[in-house]
């Protein structure tokens, strides 16, 4: 039975190891998109941002040595499990659905325009 303890504390650390990684990444970068490459969700927001101009940060967890860790990580601190997982400015987006509903609002480019992530102020798509 011990060892069954001893997994689940081991795992409890990698994922508080993996929390603290994915702030790092979120304070260090104006718009992160955890993602996986194969998502065809991530997929979508990763192409409206490049059509926006934006310059982001991309973190496919799919291909991270620590993916699940972080996955979970993020569940733990967003209350979000799925990919795409997107911060703007260290805020919390959400997901897909919400990154494109706040596109067609017309809040998306002035969110990216205030993080400094556009480099060119005429991308109005």
């Amino acid at each position: 039975m011990g060892s069954l303890f001893s997994s689940d504390k081991k795992n409890k650390e990698d994922i508080e190891m993996a929390l603290s990684k994915a702030k790092e990444i979120v304070s260090s970068n104006p718009v992160v998109v955890f993602s996986k490459t194969y998502c065809g969700y991530c997929k979508r927001v990763k192409q409206l941002l490049s059509q926006l101009g934006a310059t982001y940060k991309v973190v496919e967890l799919d291909e991270e040595s620590d993916g699940n860790e972080i996955q979970a990580a993020l569940e733990e601190w967003t209350g979000q499990r799925t990919v795409p997982n997107v911060f703007i400015a260290a805020k919390h987006i959400g997901g897909c659905d919400s990154v494109t509903g706040k596109h067609e609002m017309g809040e998306l480019l002035p969110m990216l325009n205030e993080a400094g992530v556009i480099a060119n102020n005429s991308a109005q798509l």
